[in-house]
């Protein structure tokens, strides 16, 4: 039998049980456009933009409709309300996660992003715990990132009101934050090994939002054989590995079992005392990927929100003198920002807020999946089947943000200029897959933000009008241009 046959037999074979697999489906999930054997509805979407191809099937098929990304389903949710149905109103049956091919392979389900089940539940029940004991949301962790601005704002003033790329200068801070909760450390920002770590944050960022990655994760059976940019984001990842593997090497050389010191050391306390349990969730293997996850997801999300938040304020320079107006009202030049002074600085909470919603950093977060036979509205969805919820149909509605495609912190304020809340801030998603973050990264947002703005004056090297915001990349996550500005002390 030649090579011709065997792989006409074994096409035919795939098609068949794709339309076997379709017709038992049929009736139970979501209409939606026809997908072609094998291959799906690949051609009908945008892999370098997949948010505006969904914009446009919801306005055929309404806000629950499903497509096929290869052979596997994926059911839709787009608006306000089928997300909040969902992800809030059924937040346990939506707590799967959907499958990621590319980034399953990596963590084997282990960790806390990636991961479903038991080991989703414990391990992130644990790190929470972790969090709040390691000081997040309280005092603790305020003093850290309040110490990590000020060193951010002496590193900038060494670029002497000179033209510079902001990307590693804005990471580092993040960065450092994340060290001082997971390894009790930091680095100078003249360290090879920080420099090296933020690269690798953002490169594998970069290269997760390509339209690569995209049919990586149609057809990873195919993709992953051939050569491309998957094989560099593998070899980072075991780089960054190799990394926590030392630093965790050392922290059980020095482990003291009543007075863990961060992270690494109340996990090593947690195995110790589950070593018996053949069953247990917390192995070495676990330990290492949720610190990936943790520190990955942790900086990554906060030094490109800062890198794109600062582009929005070259943009609107009269957002930032009002911004700056009450920095000197509320704080004053003496004494650093602090959380109690947000209550203060409705406008500037505003501008932070308008900032997350208008980049729309992950617009369509990562997949959940559905833990059990679900009656969404008049459909079944089968457990396990793959759910996308469009986060960018939440964050740009116009009936919520008026002229939702324009940077308005006015989205976030009241007639009387007071802040505003919104439920359709899910910045962060929404539910029991809402960021484990969340609580830090608002708080170092604020604080990076407005040390930043007490201290320069920003200075763009275009005109304003010119400058152009739009995201080079948007595929798992929404990356702003290059570019430069002055940071010019006041």
């Amino acid at each position: 039998m030649d090579v011709f046959t065997v792989l006409s037999i074994c096409l035919s074979c795939l098609i068949l049980l794709f339309l076997w697999n379709r017709s038992y489906t049929k009736g139970k999930l979501p209409p939606g456009p026809t997908p072609l054997p094998i291959v799906g509805n690949i051609f009908q979407i945008n892999t370098n933009n997949i948010s505006k191809s969904l914009i446009k099937l919801a306005e055929d098929y309404g806000p629950v409709f499903t497509v096929y990304f290869g052979m596997k389903p994926t059911v839709v949710l787009h608006g306000y309300e089928a997300v909040k149905e969902a992800l809030i109103d059924q937040r346990e049956e939506f707590s799967g996660r959907g499958s990621f091919p590319m980034f399953d392979k990596m963590t084997q389900g282990l960790g806390i992003v990636f991961s479903s089940g038991e080991i989703w539940k414990k391990t992130r029940r644990f790190t929470l715990m972790v969090l709040r004991n390691m000081g997040v949301g309280k005092k603790t962790v305020e003093d850290r990132i309040q110490e990590e601005a000020l060193c951010l704002v002496e590193a900038l003033k060494k670029t002497n009101a000179s033209p510079c790329d902001p990307t590693f200068l804005l990471a580092c801070a993040p960065c450092n934050v994340m060290c001082s909760i997971i390894f009790q450390s930091r680095f100078e920002y003249s360290d090879e090994k920080l420099l090296t770590m933020i690269n690798y944050i953002h490169e594998n960022l970069r290269i997760s939002s390509t339209s690569w990655i995209q049919l990586y994760n149609a057809f990873p059976f195919l993709i992953h054989y051939l050569p491309g940019s998957h094989n560099t984001l593998f070899k980072n990842v075991a780089n960054q590995e190799k990394f926590i593997l030392e630093k965790i090497r050392e922290h059980q050389e020095s482990l003291d079992l009543n007075n863990p010191r961060d992270f690494i050391d109340y996990f090593l306390i947690k195995m110790e005392k589950e070593k018996h349990n053949k069953q247990s969730e917390f192995t070495m293997d676990n330990l290492i990927t949720t610190i990936w996850d943790v520190f990955s997801a942790g900086i990554d999300t906060m030094s490109t929100t800062l890198r794109y938040g600062l582009l929005l304020l070259l943009k609107h320079p009269e957002v930032t003198g009002k911004v700056r107006e009450e920095i000197d009202r509320v704080v004053g030049k003496h004494r650093s920002p602090c959380m109690q002074d947000r209550s203060h600085m409705p406008y500037t909470d505003a501008v932070v807020h308008e900032i997350q919603r208008y980049i729309d950093l992950i617009p369509n977060s990562l997949p959940h999946a559905v833990t059990q036979d679900v009656k969404f509205r008049e459909y079944l969805i089968p457990k396990g089947t793959a759910i996308l919820t469009s986060l960018t149909s939440v964050l740009r509605d116009d009936k919520e943000f008026p002229n939702p495609e324009q940077f308005d912190p006015g989205h976030f304020l009241d007639e009387s200029g007071n802040f505003k809340k919104s439920d359709y801030f899910m910045a962060f998603s929404a539910g029991k897959r809402v960021c484990v973050g969340e609580g830090l990264a608002r708080m170092e947002l604020f604080l990076l933000l407005t040390t930043i703005l007490q201290h320069f004056t920003l200075k763009p090297l275009l005109d304003p009008k010119d400058i152009d915001t739009t995201p080079v990349v948007n595929g798992l996550g929404s990356i702003p241009p290059f570019y430069e500005l002055c940071f010019i002390p006041v």
